[in-house]
């Protein structure tokens, strides 16, 4: 499984056309999103940078996810995802922040929280949305499976924009 080219290419046009910018959050996707976005030629008027915050003390200090929503909630939790979509929108000043935070295994799933457990943010000035979803594949495959989701959440975003924010 790999990520749609004709996705990419659909959410970067969409951003060019509509002059907005992206800064992605990841984690259990390990800059994938980033890296693909860089793909294309002309990215860096579309994208701005992006943190790997792999674990909990990164998403504290490079994102600044309270410490107690941590503890409260667990780095993959909704309320994680949402921090970390709004915070890296604020410290690179982008359009958009995307955040994804996941379990890709083969360790680390709990009871509550099984492997191929994913939490995604994104965050704008007019709405921040998250959402979860429980997709257990091999680890690589995740982490594709993850990418496109976020990008397909950044891509519907740009889709149903009031004419008004344009």
């Amino acid at each position: 499984m790999s990520v749609s080219l004709e996705l990419l290419k659909s959410v970067v046009q969409g951003l060019a056309d509509k002059k907005f910018t992206v800064a992605t959050a990841e984690s259990c996707t390990g800059g994938l999103v980033a890296k693909l976005l860089t793909d294309f030629s002309g990215a860096s008027t579309i994208f701005l940078g992006s943190v790997v915050a792999y674990s909990n003390h990164a998403k504290s200090k490079l994102l600044g996810v309270a410490p107690d929503l941590l503890s409260a909630h667990g780095a993959v939790s909704e309320a994680v995802a949402a921090a970390m979509a709004q915070n890296v929108r604020q410290i690179l000043g982008a359009d958009f922040g995307l955040s994804i935070t996941g379990i890709a295994g083969p360790t680390g799933g709990t009871a509550n929280k099984p492997i191929g457990t994913v939490c995604f943010g994104l965050a704008s000035q007019h709405c921040l949305e998250t959402f979860s979803l429980l997709q257990p594949l091999e680890r690589r495959a995740f982490r594709d499976f993850c990418a496109e989701k976020s990008l397909q959440l950044l891509k519907q975003s740009l889709d149903n924009l009031p004419r008004s924010i344009l």
